[in-house]
């Protein structure tokens, strides 16, 4: 089979169908794939290059996505795409502010009545639960027909992820617009549906929201944080042109230091622990005062430190992905999903262990190396600690203690981290033997590339 062939025949030249990745590499390599409208298809059993059997039916999948973690080429000409979220800051007057809000209560009353509705019925589709409560909604409390739909809609989704309990929203929570009842008027205004009418409400953003402003379409949603109003908008960037790796960049995630590369670079720093050792300090005391202002207080820390630590993996995937394109590597991860429940550490490292948000990291590092046309590759986290780089043996003694490593066998010793991170890579290097020792530059009969046992 070629690349771009379909199952069914030729693929016609008027077939719009676009394709995401919707989740993780699966076993075997298998990637899932989507295909808007017509459900969701599984890939599995392929070799790098052409896929071999599709689990599903006939021809329903029509197109085919075959890649390895570092052959990333498109090969059938379609643009796979990364969604993203920009967020417009609404500057409402006086009064609209208080139009939006009495629009924000009410529409969360009617979504929390049609989940009541629906619970209560045993009914958790769209259309099942729109005949049950539409008019009522309309009549009762006063929304317009797009809204009212919308309202709906909300706890459908709940009941989506959980049809066991029957949701209650909170007044002030999120109400989703779409382009029935929103639209941009220009680059400086949006006009939104409320209780009285359409409101054109001015919007602020940054440079980097300016340049991709074009790019919204479908939903937005409509929050409430701190005072203020946000516009959370979805918009679809094309992944960048895949490279041909000639390398791979290993990254290990840790506990002290956040995150170090095989080439040994660091790219946390000691200013960002010290502010982790702060907030940690400053939340273990209020913890132990427990009053109702310290309780506020903690709040506030909270959310001071969520987005420190959003910030500071925003910054650090950016580094990593910006060198991952000037070497022209790949990048290769630890797959460290449900790690907490798998890893004991001692009293004092509890709260590091779970004070820092791996999976954001991982996630920001997955899009921003899409969008730059960069291969990623997880790999299996276990003894990635324990395993020597040079040759490839694996002893608990060899880890000396947290910060040095020397191998038991060969004598190889290195800092523990940086030991990880080209234990990382090699694994990724033996998964996707594309990388060659001679582009590596690897010395062949030694490193990375002998450890194939990893």
């Amino acid at each position: 089979m070629q690349p771009g062939q379909s199952f069914g025949g030729p693929r016609p030249e008027t077939d719009q169908v676009r394709i995401d990745v919707v989740g993780d590499v699966l076993d075997q390599g298998a990637i899932l794939v989507q295909k808007h409208g017509a459900g969701t298809h599984r890939i599995r059993g392929f070799s790098p290059r052409i896929p071999r059997h599709f689990s599903g039916s006939g021809g329903a999948l029509s197109w085919a996505l075959a890649r390895s973690p570092l052959a990333c080429e498109n090969e059938t000409g379609y643009t796979t795409r990364v969604k993203l979220t920009l967020q417009l800051q609404l500057l409402p007057t006086p009064e609209q502010k208080t139009d939006l809000l009495a629009t924000m209560e009410r529409f969360n009353a009617a979504a929390s009545y049609a989940a009541e509705v629906g619970f209560g019925a045993k009914v958790f589709g769209q259309v099942t639960l729109h005949r049950l409560c539409y008019r009522e909604i309309r009549e009762r409390f006063g929304l317009s027909s797009q809204m009212a739909v919308r309202a709906i809609a909300k706890a459908v989704e709940c009941f989506q992820r959980d049809k066991t309990k029957c949701p209650v929203f909170k007044p002030r929570s999120a109400i989703c617009y779409d382009q029935r009842v929103m639209s941009f008027k220009g680059l400086t205004e949006v006009s939104l549906w409320a209780l009285t009418g359409r409101r054109r409400i001015p919007f602020v953003c940054g440079a980097y929201q300016k340049e991709r402003q074009g790019r919204i379409k479908g939903q937005a949603d409509l929050v409430y944080r701190q005072g203020k109003f946000f516009l959370l908008c979805t918009i679809d960037m094309p992944e960048g042109a895949p490279i041909a790796p000639r390398d791979v960049l290993g990254i290990d995630l840790g506990i002290n230091k956040i995150a170090v590369d095989s080439d040994g670079n660091e790219f946390s720093g000691d200013a960002v622990d010290k502010t982790r050792r702060h907030y940690n300090k400053r939340r273990a005391g209020l913890n132990r005062v427990g009053t109702k202002s310290a309780r506020r207080r903690l709040s506030k820390i909270r959310k001071r430190e969520a987005n420190f630590r959003r910030n500071e993996n925003h910054r650090i995937s950016k580094q990593v992905v910006v060198k991952a394109k000037a070497t022209g590597s790949a990048i290769a991860l630890e797959d460290l999903k449900g790690i907490r429940d798998r890893v004991t550490v001692k009293q004092p490292q509890r709260n590091r262990l779970s004070g820092w948000a791996f999976s954001q990291l991982r996630s920001f590092v997955a899009y921003k190396a899409a969008l730059a046309g960069i291969p990623l590759v997880l790999v299996d986290p276990r003894n990635t600690s324990r395993t020597c780089s040079a040759c490839g043996h694996c002893e608990k003694a060899n880890r000396k203690s947290q910060a040095e490593f020397e191998c038991r066998q060969c004598g190889h010793s290195a800092n523990a981290d940086v030991n990880a991170a080209r234990t990382i890579r090699a694994k990724a290097i033996v998964r996707s033997p594309m990388v060659g020792a001679v582009d590596s530059g690897v010395e062949p009969g030694r490193g990375c590339l002998q450890a194939t046992g990893l």
